[in-house]
């Protein structure tokens, strides 16, 4: 393979992305533990109490989201049906068989949903 500068360009682009955003996220965690500090130190110089609590806060749990069955199911049906649809316009008559190649795909689609609204209308 030979490799152009725009890809090298790319991944330097890439390399760069990751990198500030990694920095900017360290940062910002720094500039809140400065002020956290700051604050706990006028607190403490005043006498005021304060309450302990974690440096990170923590995450609410949540149960897991009831969309993304239906979502990944119509994707995964419409991209493999798009698929199909245009391997069979394409494809040369030798090899006009290989348009239901992504047909695994439209039936795991149509069974998500399927199992989707199985699955809310057992619920009620």
């Amino acid at each position: 393979m030979s490799y152009t500068v725009g890809d090298g360009l790319v991944t330097l682009a890439l390399a760069a992305g990751i990198v500030g955003y990694v920095y900017v996220t360290h940062q910002s965690r720094r500039k809140r533990l400065e002020l956290i500090h700051q604050e706990r130190l006028v607190a403490m110089e005043k006498g005021i109490p304060l309450p302990e609590f974690p440096l990170e806060p923590a995450g609410k749990p949540h149960g897991p989201d009831p969309n993304v069955l239906p979502i990944m199911g119509t994707v995964f049906l419409s991209l493999s049906v798009g698929a199909m649809i245009v391997l069979y316009r394409i494809l040369d008559a030798a090899e006009h068989g290989f348009w239901v190649a992504p047909l695994p795909l439209a039936f795991l689609g149509v069974g998500l949903l399927v199992f989707h609204f199985l699955n809310r209308d057992a619920g009620r």
